[in-house]
């Protein structure tokens, strides 16, 4: 198992924790360098999101069309490129293009590797394999940190290390994953029937995805403007969020002994607690919401993705799209409107309000047959 899961833990990695979520790890230093507003620095962290949509999108098609290898190594590769142009760039124009570049890998990269979990792992092992792959985005955290400390005031050349490991972690996967062009059964991503079957998994991913998206782009820069934390403790704060997420990869699991509906609900909770507790003016409230927060986010992504390939389970890579799509949509609509939000009231307020949207995902049915 671990021969596939490991280069599949580190594409996640790079896809999702240095393409999409390292903008907000260094967006103080990005917004004093090619002074951003806070509205401008929504625009660009949804552009990312946005990326990630369309990718998800095209990502059923790919793997079809071209097999899960080669959907993988083009995820590889925008990481690189975008990485790259994020390192360049020189103003809000080619930042925000840069970003969209390295939003698109991380929405192909999941929907292929449910699929390589689905065509290379024994049946005992699926479960496992989709969360502990899902947890790259933890064990990227941990990496970005002590890098962001080594880098702190030289962000460009940071983005340009991240784009250099991406290629690695690229070369690693073209050897590692079994190419596999098989014969998969035709089903419509965007389909009324298709969204009947999911209907509850797709609300339920919406809200998550909403509520999460301020912390991932505006709570190091909330620390640092209401209190004044310091770039190496805002960057512990990430690194908290990282190691804590790593326990996610236990949330297969946690699951199939309390069942995914208690489980999905105990997290949202959780998320919901974490969101609030940060905006409490103590140094114990925040790293504790760092540390809930990291658990709970890696834990309700990988719930959704056992969730998706249950319902799916011919096509599991075409839950795994349309589960992280609304996922997507929910990050991409949620950072822009964070960002306005906060330039028309306070960080605070914001946040709390975001605490609530994921509070609102409680009352969603679970379907129990999954």
């Amino acid at each position: 198992m671990w021969r596939i899961v490991l280069p599949g833990i580190a594409m996640i990695g790079v896809t999702y924790a240095f393409a999409r979520f390292s903008f907000g790890l260094f967006l103080p230093n990005i917004t004093q360098s090619i002074n951003l507003s806070e509205s401008n620095a929504g625009i660009v962290g949804s552009t990312a999101y946005i990326a990630y949509t369309l990718a998800l999108l095209t990502s059923s098609y790919f793997i079809k069309r071209f097999g899960q290898l080669k959907v993988i190594q083009l995820s590889g590769l925008s990481a690189v490129m975008g990485l790259l142009g994020i390192g360049l760039s020189q103003n809000f124009f080619s930042l925000s293009l840069s970003t969209f570049i390295a939003g698109l890998g991380s929405g192909w990269a999941s929907p292929a590797y449910s699929q390589v979990a689905s065509t290379s792992l024994n049946e005992e092992d699926k479960d496992r394999g989709n969360t502990w792959i899902n947890t790259g985005t933890s064990f990227g955290l941990i990496l970005s940190g002590p890098i962001a400390i080594l880098f702190t005031d030289h962000w460009r050349f940071a983005f340009i290390l991240f784009a250099v490991i991406s290629l690695v972690v690229l070369v690693w996967n073209s050897l590692r994953i079994p190419y596999q062009k098989s014969e998969l059964q035709n089903e419509n991503l965007i389909s009324i029937s298709t969204f009947n079957k999911a209907k509850f998994l797709l609300l339920s991913s919406f809200i998550a995805g909403f509520g999460s998206s301020i912390y991932w782009t505006f709570s190091r820069s909330f620390l640092k403007v209401e209190f004044n934390m310091s770039d190496y403790a805002g960057v512990i704060f990430w690194v908290v969020m990282g190691v804590t997420g790593a326990i996610g990869g236990l949330s297969g699991g946690v699951m199939n002994r309390a069942g995914l509906t208690l489980t999905y609900r105990l997290a949202l909770l959780v998320m919901s607690i974490s969101i609030i507790s940060i905006t409490i003016p103590s140094i114990y409230s925040v790293y504790s919401s760092g540390f809930l927060f990291g658990i709970s986010y890696i834990f309700v992504t990988g719930l959704l993705i056992v969730w998706a390939t249950r319902i799916f389970k011919l096509v599991p890579h075409v839950g795994v799209s349309l589960a992280f799509l609304a996922l997507g949509v929910g990050q991409s609509v949620g950072s822009a409107a964070a960002g306005q939000l906060i330039s028309m009231s306070s960080y605070s307020f914001v946040f709390m309000i975001y605490s609530l949207v994921c509070l609102t995902g409680l009352i969603i049915p679970v379907e129990r047959k999954n």
